[in-house]
């Protein structure tokens, strides 16, 4: 472990973390949650909103895939999605839905400051961002997608979206 860098827990609490907020509405999958939270230790990302019947910490299949940072991430649980984007402007965030929609923003093609701070909202995972959780944002994020398929797995769509906005905030 000392090789690889790796923080303790107590150095970890008190590194600065990206200003990056993610929210998860409605996701059916406890791994897929657990996913994000490794995803999200790994790039030091603010806290994780949790909205709805989304599993939460302490449930089994998350920490089975979290392996150990739903400990580490700092989490909130919110009844609705409107609840969290509520206290989030309240803190200055703006908030992006992760969804394929007209007039969406190519995640390559955003630019952000440095220390600006954005929340990401990432949906169900048969009917992706409740539109009525789109109207609420400032915009929508698009992963290009050039294959046959039109999605990912939201635990990918994570990762891939959480890289590209911590790569432009280095």
């Amino acid at each position: 472990m000392e090789e690889l860098g790796r923080k303790s827990l107590e150095e970890f609490k008190r590194s600065e973390k990206f200003p990056i907020i993610v929210v998860l509405e409605n996701i059916r999958s406890a791994y897929n949650v657990g996913s994000v939270f490794r995803t999200a230790d790994a790039f030091l990302i603010e806290a994780i909103y949790i909205i709805g019947y989304s599993a939460k910490p302490p449930h089994k299949e998350v920490k089975k895939t979290a392996l150990g940072a739903d400990e580490t991430i700092d989490w909130k649980y919110f009844k609705t999605t409107t609840e969290a984007i509520e206290e989030l402007r309240t803190k200055n965030y703006k908030v992006f839905a992760v969804e394929q929609a007209e007039g969406s923003y190519e995640l390559q093609a955003l630019d952000f400051e440095a220390k600006e701070k954005i929340a990401v909202v990432f949906g169900n995972e048969v009917t992706g961002v409740e539109q009525s959780t789109i109207q609420l944002c400032d915009g929508c994020i698009e992963i290009p997608q050039l294959g046959m398929k039109h999605s990912l797995n939201i635990a990918t769509a994570a990762g891939v979206v959480l890289w590209e906005l911590v790569r432009k905030k280095l």
